[in-house]
């Protein structure tokens, strides 16, 4: 068996006290490493090609936000690596928590071991 497939989770830092996405993802057997969209390139210039990177959506609406997250998901796009957008709003109103097991394997089963 291999190493844990490791999900890069980029957030605003806004977490909530109830919900834990690094917790999640360790229960679907992903390793995560947690970073801000700011520090995210020089994250990902230091850990393993991530097979997937969540991207939690601005809570506020910042132009700056908004256009470094754009920037980041183009990046994402150009290496194959996907970028899956976690919107707690959207994610409440549909009746619960993201359901990464159903959103995050589809993407990573999807990929070519590199």
């Amino acid at each position: 068996m291999g190493a844990l497939q490791q999900v890069l989770v980029v957030d605003d830092g806004v977490r909530a006290v109830d919900h834990s996405l690094s917790g999640e993802l360790a229960s679907l057997g992903y390793a995560s490493v947690t970073a801000s969209l700011e520090a995210a390139d020089d994250v990902l210039a230091v850990i393993a090609r991530p097979a997937a990177v969540l991207l939690q959506a601005c809570a506020r609406r910042d132009p700056g936000y908004a256009r470094r997250a754009a920037r980041l998901r183009a990046r994402m796009r150009d290496r194959g690596i996907p970028v899956i957008l976690i919107t707690d709003a959207a994610d409440r109103s549909a009746g619960g928590p993201v359901d990464l097991a159903t959103r995050l394997n589809a993407y990573v089963a999807a990929q070519p071991d590199l």
